[in-house]
């Protein structure tokens, strides 16, 4: 089974949307995925940013064979992630409130807090794989007035941490929910947490969904089992090949968001991981001077999970 994960870059229909693409741009972009997902050849895909249902529909269209859809709940801006695959979808499931005791995060000046994730993640299962599609509040600030710019290093300071704090939130949210689908059974169920955690593999936010540290890949615990593999996740990023270890250019680096964390029982299938795609432009901190790309301003990342 090959699944993975990509952030399809604000896909709306032309006339839907903040700019809305035009008809040349949208069939351009729709071309590029569905090639890419081809060529890929993935099983199950969670998705990210799929502004309209009609469009996700559109794009699937233009894959070959019979695909199945399963979409969350939109944020404010309309966005939303999903999951497709070539085979039935079971046990969906959208995830969205902090746990009990994690208490309402602070998000701007005024005090305004929140309970939820801003993009609920979506649960669905295919075939004995439980995928979890997640997408993460960026790390690109907002200002208030719909500023990107701040008006001085005191408040992007403090937006910064407003911004780290709900990721955080999210994250632990995603991981309460992985816990209930291990329920320390992480040897023996296929669990996948798939998308776009808009930080990379050592960042804090992203550590939070692994679980128990611990016998990461590449490490000398990893070969020997111990208490921690029922509950833990290990991130697939290690196994990308280095050259190919990165899902997005930003400020003209690239990086690796996009990110694979599997359970015991799936870690141990896995045979190849890679990443691919059109090569993306880079994006800087206001996306209002982001240049359009072909299909996405993300590249897919996909593993290969042999027979138990």
């Amino acid at each position: 089974m090959r699944v993975g994960t990509w952030n399809l870059e604000n896909l709306f229909r032309p006339g839907e949307g903040d700019p809305g693409p035009t008809p040349e741009v949208y069939d351009a972009k729709l071309a590029s995925l569905a090639a890419t997902i081809t060529e890929l050849a993935p099983d199950a895909l969670a998705v990210q940013e799929v502004g309209s249902p009609d469009a996700l529909d559109d794009l699937v269209d233009r894959l070959d064979g019979s695909w199945q859809v399963a979409l969350a709940e939109p944020d404010g801006r309309g966005i939303r992630v999903g999951v497709i695959a070539t085979g039935p979808l079971t046990s969906v499931e959208q995830v969205a409130d902090f746990p009990d005791r994690l208490g309402p995060v602070r998000v701007d000046d005024d005090g305004t807090t929140i309970t939820a994730m801003g993009r609920p993640a979506l649960r669905a299962r295919v075939g004995d794989v439980d995928v979890v599609s997640v997408h993460l509040k960026s790390k690109l600030l907002g200002f208030p007035g719909g500023r990107f710019d701040p008006r001085d290093e005191g408040e992007r300071a403090r937006y910064a941490v407003f911004a780290v704090h709900r990721r955080a939130a999210e994250a632990a949210t995603v991981r309460a929910y992985a816990d209930r689908l291990l329920d320390d059974l992480g040897r023996e169920r296929l669990v996948v947490v798939a998308g776009d955690l808009n930080d990379e593999p050592q960042a804090a936010t992203t550590q939070i969904l692994l679980g128990p540290p611990g016998s990461e890949i590449g490490t000398g615990g990893f070969d020997a089992p111990d208490a921690g593999d029922g509950a833990r996740l290990w991130n697939l990023a290690p196994l990308i090949p280095e050259d190919e270890r990165w899902s997005r250019v930003y400020r003209g680096r690239r990086e690796l968001i996009d990110h694979l964390l599997v359970s015991r029982a799936a870690v141990e299938r896995v045979t190849a991981v890679t990443t691919g795609g059109p090569l993306p432009s880079s994006v800087t901190d206001d996306p209002r001077g982001r240049a359009l790309v072909p299909a996405s301003d993300h590249r897919p990342v996909v593993a290969t999970l042999g027979r138990g």
